[in-house]
C-alpha cells in the first residue's frame, strides 16, 4: 500500500466524507476491497475510492467501494 489520504481538502460535500486509497500492485486482491468496506463499515462510513496505479490507463484502475450497496435491493450481484 503506498498510502490512503481523507478527502476533506477541495473537494465537494458530497466525497468529503470519503477516503482515498492508493495502491500500486500488479493486481487488486479481493481481500483491498474487504479491508476497505470493513473500515467503512467500522467508521460509519458510506464511500471509498481504491485507486491502483500499476495499470495502463488510470480510469481502469479506479475502484468504487460502497458500504451498504450490497444490502440494496437493487445492487447487481458480482459477475466473476
Amino acid at each position: 500500500m503506498v498510502g490512503s489520504f481523507d478527502l476533506a481538502a477541495g473537494v465537494s460535500a458530497r466525497y468529503a466524507s470519503s477516503r482515498l486509497e492508493i495502491k500500486s500492485v500488479e493486481l487488486l486482491a479481493p481481500v483491498h476491497k474487504k479491508q476497505l468496506l470493513t473500515y467503512l463499515r467500522r467508521a460509519d462510513k458510506r464511500l471509498d475510492l481504491l485507486i491502483n496505479f500499476q495499470v495502463a490507463l488510470i480510469k481502469d484502475g479506479i475502484t468504487r467501494i460502497v458500504n451498504g450497496l450490497e444490502d440494496h435491493p437493487h445492487a447487481k450481484s458480482p459477475s466473476r
